[in-house]
């Protein structure tokens, strides 16, 4: 396997007054293509703000965020946004759905963002996943097909509101595989879900990364995901340990 995501002396401060605090010290970690790599540590010791800085989301203050062999920090802002658009998907702990759009139309938004661009097909029952999604109804068609894969095709038509929170995090997984990523990028997944559903959620992230080679980088307390780690990284306050 080769590397596709790599820190390197990672540093990440924020002003507080007038002081910096300090969140990472120098992380240095490398991710295989197709691994499940789980990011485990306290609350405060920084693994949102490791994963923010490993899908792009923010900007290290020193140190360097590598995917495939690119420097991150030295990609303007527009081909930041283009390659999370493209290569990266999201899924977060509270889902954050739009709460406007119906199931359906959340799925289909990474799309309608990225519209000029053809997104693979990237199905968890596909093994070639070769096909564009360019226009409107082949992005809803994809959407379609991709709310079913995650059993939620008889609720496609409902608002957020109107879906439990495990359907919720369903329905963020959908969206997340959209425009067929390399990585998904989770935050504590399973962290607002009881044990039954959470359950459900970690079968469907799992046949992503063994069925279709998706790589996955999970910040997560949840034990069931740890003894799946491909890799685990334990961080405490702001530095990685054995």
């Amino acid at each position: 396997m080769s590397v596709l995501l790599e820190a390197v002396k990672l540093k990440k401060s924020y002003r507080v007054g007038a002081h910096a605090l300090e969140v990472l010290r120098g992380v240095t970690l490398q991710i295989q293509q197709g691994e499940l790599a789980v990011i485990v540590g306290p609350s405060g010791a920084g693994k949102s703000t490791l994963l923010h800085l490993l899908g792009g989301l923010d900007r290290p203050t020193s140190g360097e965020v590598r995917f495939d062999g690119k420097n991150l920090s030295r990609l303007k802002e527009r081909e930041v946004s283009q390659l999370r658009s493209k290569a990266f998907g999201f899924v977060f702990q509270f889902y954050h759905l739009v709460p406007e759009l119906t199931a359906l139309e959340n799925v289909m938004l990474p799309a309608w963002i990225g519209r000029g661009a053809p997104a693979p097909r990237h199905s968890l029952g596909s093994k070639d996943g070769t096909a564009s999604v360019s226009g409107g109804t082949l992005i809803r068609r994809r959407a379609a097909e991709l709310l079913e894969e995650v059993g939620l095709s008889a609720r496609a038509d409902h608002l957020p509101a109107e879906l439990s929170g495990g359907e919720q995090q369903r329905v963020a997984i959908a969206r997340a595989m959209m425009n067929g990523p390399r990585a998904i990028f989770c935050d504590e997944p399973t962290g607002n879900l009881d044990s039954a559903t959470g359950e459900g959620i970690l079968e469907i992230l799992l046949r992503l990364n063994k069925e279709q080679g998706t790589t996955l980088v999970v910040v997560t307390h949840e034990p069931a995901i740890t003894k799946v780690a491909g890799r685990l990284f334990s961080l405490k306050d702001g530095q990685l340990w054995d």
